[in-house]
């Protein structure tokens, strides 16, 4: 839609399905049979920032590198304001709207007044420990492995470039886990036949992510709509990031074209519950995967209803197709 897809449909990794195991059980989701042809692209996010960077280049846009926003003014304004500040000047850019894409630690969701502002968050008890090495994938597509010892993903990059993680406590630091002992403990997370055949190698990074789930109500102030990690981020379980972030891009972009082309302002106060509508879903998708497949403290019956509720999925064709469906992304909701 945006035009800048000829790198990603070359060079992206084409998914049918992916793996789900539980110890030694594994269960392929397949995503191309249970949602009518239906995949998923492997496409690192900094490729998607140097295509759309190279886009903005060829179109003759003008760009602000190393310019920290300091303040957003008039928002209920026909002129809002972004204040920034460039080569220690301060700058001031005058707008009709502003599109807050600056994500969870930026300016544009806290320059909402508290008093409108709602948040909703959830931080879960534990991180993501990730290596990125030259290494063969241990499959040709993700594995995600759910264990006593807890959960690992089995993902990569490129079909020499594989990125794994595991669950770790947050009292973890990178400089606690070498690239011995990371590779030790996967093996023993993962699938024996997977273990076996699994490459290791020298990290070229690694790093420990907290999850989350938070959503801010409303994303649309005046004449400022939050979108992306701005206004929500999701735990990575569910794959659904970026996916989210692009749905709000086309939402604003049907929204400002509307504006512009048509002179409707009636869609305006749309944004938020449109947007809002398909981030709960991807919401509560992601919180899912997150629960079931990692390993929570709880009780006993915590922990065997959980299981039950995974079996269920996992061994339903209804609850496959749920899982294949919220996987590859719900459809984006259009403003008319």
């Amino acid at each position: 839609e945006a035009g800048v897809h000829t790198r990603m449909d070359a060079e992206g990794l084409r998914h049918d399905g992916f793996e789900i195991a539980i110890g030694e059980d594994r269960t392929r989701i397949d995503l191309h049979g249970l949602t009518a042809g239906k995949s998923v692209l492997v496409y690192g996010q900094t490729e998607v920032t140097r295509d759309l960077m190279e886009a903005r280049i060829a179109a003759g846009q003008p760009t602000h590198y190393e310019s920290e926003v300091v303040e957003l003014r008039g928002l209920n304004t026909d002129k809002p304001t972004v204040v920034f500040r460039s080569d220690h000047e301060d700058c001031v850019l005058e707008c009709d709207y502003i599109a807050g894409c600056d994500g969870f630690h930026g300016v544009s969701r806290r320059s909402i007044p508290g008093d409108t502002l709602r948040e909703h968050e959830k931080v879960y008890p534990f991180g993501w420990l990730g290596l990125l090495s030259d290494t063969r994938p241990a499959s040709d597509e993700l594995i995600y492995n759910k264990s006593d010892r807890g959960f690992a993903l089995c993902s990569m990059r490129s079909e020499s470039r594989s990125r794994h993680y595991l669950q770790v406590p947050l009292s973890d630091k990178v400089e606690d886990w070498s690239d011995d002992r990371f590779w030790d403990e996967l093996k023993t997370r993962v699938p024996a036949d997977v273990a076996s055949n699994l490459e290791t190698g020298p990290s070229l990074e690694k790093s420990i992510a907290p999850l989350r789930s938070f959503v801010a109500e409303p994303l649309q102030y005046g004449r400022l709509f939050l979108a992306g990690d701005a206004g929500h981020i999701v735990p990575p379980t569910g794959a659904k990031g970026l996916n989210l972030a692009a749905s709000d891009i086309s939402t604003l972009f049907t929204l400002l074209v509307s504006i512009y082309e048509q002179g409707r302002t009636d869609l305006i106060e749309r944004y938020s519950e449109t947007c809002l509508r398909r981030i709960w879903k991807a919401e509560r998708f992601s919180w899912w995967m997150t629960t079931m497949l990692h390993h929570l403290e709880g009780t006993d019956i915590d922990r065997k209803l959980i299981d039950a509720e995974l079996d269920y999925y996992l061994n339903s064709e209804a609850g496959l197709t749920t899982i294949a469906e919220n996987y590859v992304g719900l459809p984006f909701d259009r403003l008319e």
